[in-house]
């Protein structure tokens, strides 16, 4: 007897089923909903996220990811493929980060769960402060943008008590729940976790009330990678907690320039270390690949932008060219090998346009043979390629000349799959529908694009507990590891007179540049704090020992005004008459943070016997330093140059440790102990 052949659609569920394993064997995931039903099969739970009472594939947990993806685009309008394929700043209630189009540009009242329904549209460029061709919406009024827009990629540059920040995140995910297919938001950040002297939007929020670690300098100077590794799954647990499921983060840059206005926010110069460092924040924000335990990573800024003509950097267009006259292109491109082969989510290219180098002199953001040849299929690169903030509409070297709607045919020809820094999509639409760039390519970014919500578990459950927000961001436990952290990034530098550790009861005038968030450096004062064994004191006739801190600072990234850079102290807030006064007066200790390598030859005189390097650090981790509380085991992350005359012969694309006899002062990997 001839057995009857199964229907077509039985038999794709079998195949199912044996793609994935035993579907119907699969756990219940937990479920959470604001604004839809749920749906019962047999004893299982779905959403119904389309509102159709029936359970689509899209919907149906138990299904591979690629079926749910290509159910989702079936049903997904232009529109909204167009909308899900920009990620813009969200703000807020009484979010103010951007008023008046300027950073930092007004008041700041108290930050709320609400949402801000402003639209911001900007007529100048916020960085270069110069006109722009057109208007353009950065950010959209929050309903208007979910709604209307059909947004749901965020930048969150807010900082809020993590309640307020758990509270929004929830009122958002209702609120996209509540749209046509209920497709889920994803929430962006720059770091959130590190001690800095440049907070500027874009760059990192600042301290805030998560567990506060080194800059990322100190992270790189501590060559501790179990450490490393818990820095990141630290800081990812509470950005889970508050809602934040991806990173705009961390750098693969190398500091081979040591003029470049963003090397605090690299791991140093060294391609290695920095690989290290790299695959180590991957798998610890991400783990072995990406589920509901993830923060997924947008490494940047591919393929590297260390080799800054002159230090400028490409926000502007007096910085708009990366250049290799060390011929070390490869060596740049290396750690972004590492954060490939660590599983990173996202890839960030630069702004600037290669200068001297086979490619197109176009921003790597429109450069096929950057992105589609290189980064895709020579380093295999599948994941979702994300330009930086504003290359369309402010920075579009090379391609200055092309229209709008031709800049967004060239980066999707490049291999761009979403972009930043505008949350209005009527010109991309129109790319579109004016046949510029085929559905079929747009669906391909889409597909990737969804891929990632759904690997991290955003359909099933976005919400977060509000009250165990505020028990996991900043806990006891991340404040200890924090803490230690904070101690192994200091390197001591000299010790020439075995001055340090200082005696118990030495008397102590200690100075120090505070910190200065956005705007860098202020005057010098004394500080005298509560920490026992040492004897702090008012001036500096009473003291035994002087301890001087300084924090120099250029003013910050979005200062510049495309003059020549100076790593000098003087031309960076350091009175040098003020500390060489100090240096010749009484036995000195100079602690330095360094946020460039800076150029120290002002007060080098042979009178600086200790010297101590920060990188984001406290006053509490630099005195047990000091007093041998902790024994020094920081290693500097990259080299000093001897003089700016060294800077200035600088090749800009080799580390310093590669430059030759008589550039550096202080080595890259230098650094003493007790």
């Amino acid at each position: 007897m001839q057995r009857k052949k199964k229907p077509m659609k039985s038999r794709i569920l079998i195949a199912l089923l044996f793609a994935t394993g035993n579907l119907i064997g699969q756990s219940q995931p937990d479920l959470q909903s604001r604004s839809v039903a749920t749906l019962k099969v047999k004893n299982l739970t779905f959403k119904d996220l389309n509102k159709n009472k029936k359970l689509d594939q899209y919907e149906d947990w138990r299904l591979p990811i690629s079926v749910r993806v290509n159910d989702l685009i079936s049903q997904m309008t232009l529109e909204e493929k167009l909308g899900f394929m920009l990620i813009s700043t969200t703000r807020m209630g009484g979010d103010n980060v951007f008023a008046n189009g300027v950073q930092g540009g007004g008041p700041r009242p108290k930050i709320t769960d609400g949402f801000n329904e402003e639209d911001l549209v900007q007529n100048t460029n916020m960085f270069t402060r110069k006109p722009l061709g057109a208007p353009n919406m950065s950010a959209a009024g929050t309903t208007k943008g979910v709604t209307q827009f059909h947004l749901r990629h965020f930048i969150l540059r807010a900082n809020a008590e993590p309640a307020i920040l758990a509270s929004w995140s929830n009122n958002l995910q209702a609120l996209c729940e509540s749209t046509r297919l209920g497709i889920p938001a994803i929430v962006a950040s720059n770091p959130r976790n590190h001690v800095t002297t440049d907070a500027s939007v874009g760059l990192s929020v600042g301290l805030t009330s998560f567990s506060k670690w080194p800059g990322e300098l100190g992270l790189a100077a501590m060559r501790d990678f179990d450490l490393t590794r818990k820095f990141a799954e630290t800081a990812a647990s509470e950005w889970r907690a508050v809602g934040l499921r991806k990173g705009y983060m961390y750098m693969a840059d190398l500091a081979t320039e040591p003029r470049w206005g963003r090397v605090e926010g690299t791991f140093g110069e060294d391609a290695d270390l920095t690989s290290k460092m790299i695959t180590q924040i991957v798998l610890g924000f991400q783990g072995n690949k990406l589920s509901n335990k993830s923060v997924a990573m947008t490494t940047k800024h591919f393929p590297g932008g260390g080799p800054q003509e002159g230090g400028q950097d490409s926000h502007f267009d007096w910085g708009k060219f990366a250049h290799y006259p060390g011929g070390m292109f490869d060596y740049h491109v290396k750690p972004f090998k590492a954060a490939i082969a660590a599983g990173t989510s996202a890839i960030m290219p630069y702004y600037s346009a290669p200068k001297g180098k086979e490619f197109e002199a176009v921003g790597f953001s429109f450069n096929k043979a950057m992105i589609g040849d290189l980064l895709q299929k020579k380093l295999g690169f599948q994941g979702i390629i994300n330009s930086d903030t504003g290359p369309i509409e402010m920075m579009p070297w090379g391609v200055e000349k092309l229209s709008i709607e031709e800049r967004y045919q060239k980066a999707l020809q490049a291999g761009v799959d979403i972009f930043s820094g505008a949350a209005d999509p009527i010109t991309l639409i129109d790319v579109v529908r004016k046949g510029l760039v085929k559905e079929e390519r747009i669906n391909q970014s889409v597909a990737k694009l969804l891929k990632e919500k759904f690997e991290l578990g955003l359909f099933e459950n976005p919400y977060v507990d509000v009250a165990e927000a505020s028990k996991i961001v900043g806990n006891k436990d991340a404040v200890a590891a924090a803490d230690l952290a904070l101690r192994k990034s200091i390197v001591l530098l000299r010790n020439d007179e075995k001055r340090l550790p200082l005696a118990k009861k030495t008397k102590v005038y200690f100075e120090t540049y505070s910190q200065g968030g956005r705007n860098g450096g202020e005057a010098m004062k004394v500080i005298k704090p509560n920490y026992p064994s040492l004897e702090f004191v008012s001036t500096k006739e009473e003291a035994d020992v002087v301890l001087l801190w300084l924090i120099p600072s250029s003013g910050g990234l979005f200062s510049s005004q495309g003059a020549k850079i100076d790593l000098n102290l003087s031309a960076n807030r350091i009175d040098v008459n003020h500390v060489n006064e100090l240096l010749n007066s009484k036995p000195t200790i100079i602690a330095i943070n360094y946020t460039n390598p800076w150029v120290i030859e002002e007060i080098d005189k042979g009178k600086a016997k200790s010297i101590i390097a920060t990188f984001g650090t406290t006053a509490e981790a630099l005195l047990d330093i000091v007093n041998g509380a902790f024994n020094p085991t920081g290693k500097m992350p990259f080299t000093t140059p001897i003089n700016q005359a060294a800077v200035e012969s600088n090749k800009s694309d080799v580390p310093g440790h590669m430059e030759g006899a008589g550039y550096g002062l202080f080595a890259f990997g230098q650094g003493l102990s007790y």
